[in-house]
């Protein structure tokens, strides 16, 4: 029988010198994201809706509370064999508090232009394009099989790997 789907948020908080906060997923066991660099986010609680989801999600991981944000995209997931997953991706520009520890992974500010050298998910690399080039709210499709991204399609095209 197959999985229900899953929602979730990702969020990309940008600081006024041209960084990313990305953390470094190292600390939680059977984590799919082991030893990856992704943003800050994570799995809906009953009732939420994605902007309560975000919210939480980036206080609990980061100690920060959002000030401005933005729904940039909606990425659907299909990776055998975990169920669909279903993120609502944000950027944000506007927060207060301090960065705290992390008990998932290590936090750190990335150079925008750096990020693409790091250990991330083939599919992580084209939102993150999308996200650089301020294209309009997208969806954007990413079958994996194992850790390899085997098709993506953008706004219902095929898009070329």
């Amino acid at each position: 029988m197959p999985q229900e789907a899953r929602n979730c948020t990702l969020c990309y908080i940008e600081n006024d010198r041209g960084e990313y906060l990305m953390l470094h997923r190292v600390k939680k066991k059977n984590d799919v994201n082991q030893d990856k660099w992704i943003g800050v986010g994570g799995k809906f609680e009953p009732g939420e809706s994605p902007e309560e989801c975000l919210l939480r999600e980036v206080r609990e991981e980061t100690g920060f509370c959002l000030e401005r944000f933005r729904l940039r995209g909606l990425v659907t997931f299909l990776a055998e064999p975990w169920p669909t997953e279903y993120m609502f991706l944000y950027t944000a520009d506007a927060y207060f508090g301090q960065l705290k520890d992390c008990d998932e992974g290590e936090l750190r500010w990335v150079p925008k232009d750096q990020v693409f050298d790091l250990p991330i998910w083939e599919g992580d690399r084209l939102f993150l394009r999308l996200l650089r080039q301020e294209r309009p709210f997208f969806s954007l499709k990413l079958v994996y099989r194992g850790e390899s991204l085997a098709q993506a399609i953008l706004d219902g095209k095929d898009m070329e790997l």
